[in-house]
């Protein structure tokens, strides 16, 4: 399963989304810190949730960086998102 598979399914798992897009941005980072081959380390969330549209800003923020923990501890480098 890639990268990419398994933040969907452990976005779509914690917060029900109306809305997700999860998209590889890795190659308009190539050469910069983090980067790898083969991709999968910047990742960009799009995101519509009721669960998160109840939260601050910065809660819904915390809650996406705290379900994707082991992304982030296993190699994803940088992650972007966008609450719709």
């Amino acid at each position: 399963m890639s990268r990419i598979d398994r933040i969907q399914a452990v976005l779509q798992a914690q917060f029900a989304p109306s809305q997700l897009e999860v998209v590889d941005e890795s190659a308009a980072h190539e050469g910069h810190a983090g980067w790898v081959e083969g991709g999968e380390t910047h990742i960009r969330v799009s995101i519509a949730s009721a669960q998160l549209q109840a939260m601050p800003r910065l809660a819904a923020h915390r809650a996406i960086h705290s379900a994707l923990a082991d992304e982030l501890a296993g190699g994803l480098h940088a992650l972007s998102i966008v609450l719709l």
